[in-house]
């Protein structure tokens, strides 16, 4: 669990792949013209894996101070990264509209689970991160798409129904 700080090649290793893991979720997000792009999530990513692995680094604590500062740094950074997703969530209805339309939540929930897949890093769960890293971008790309085809389905099964139930209407 503990990370020596001469070991170079562990510590480029856990970096390097958080700042591949944020780009990828980025990427995704800058295509879509999204206010938090590549550069963003590199950095929160990185960020978050680099504060996990200082108290992994620390020398002379004991095994328990090392589990208890690595669990308090993950608290700090989740709470930080909290805030920079509330600063991409926007309000953009009209007033006291009825229907508020909110903005952003997607994205400041992928900067959230961004920090997530670098704190894992960190930790040296970098199989964990990976994998939650694949299924972040199926959610983010495929089900966008799924949900489109099932509203479409479901909007003509409504016409369906309405005239269907146009006839029963008229025989009472």
């Amino acid at each position: 669990m503990l990370l020596a700080s001469d070991d170079w090649f562990q510590i480029g290793f856990r970096l390097f792949l958080a700042l591949l893991v944020g780009c990828s979720i980025g990427l995704n997000r800058q295509k879509g013209g999204r206010p938090a792009g590549m550069r963003t999530f590199m950095l929160v990513s990185m960020g978050s894996a680099l504060f996990v692995m200082i108290p992994l680094q620390a020398e002379g604590d004991s095994l328990f101070a090392t589990t208890n500062a690595l669990s308090r740094t993950i608290q700090g950074v989740t709470t930080g990264v909290g805030f920079i997703g509330a600063g991409l969530i926007l309000q953009v209805s009209p007033g006291e509209s009825a229907n508020p339309k909110v903005k952003g939540l997607t994205t400041a929930a992928s900067v959230w689970i961004s920090a997530g897949l670098g704190a894992a890093i960190g930790c040296g769960l970098w199989q964990t991160a990976l994998m939650a890293g694949f299924l972040t971008l199926v959610t983010l790309s495929g089900v966008k798409r799924l949900s489109r085809v099932i509203e479409f389905r479901v909007s003509h099964a409504d016409e369906k129904n309405i005239f269907a139930s146009s006839d029963t209407d008229d025989e009472f």
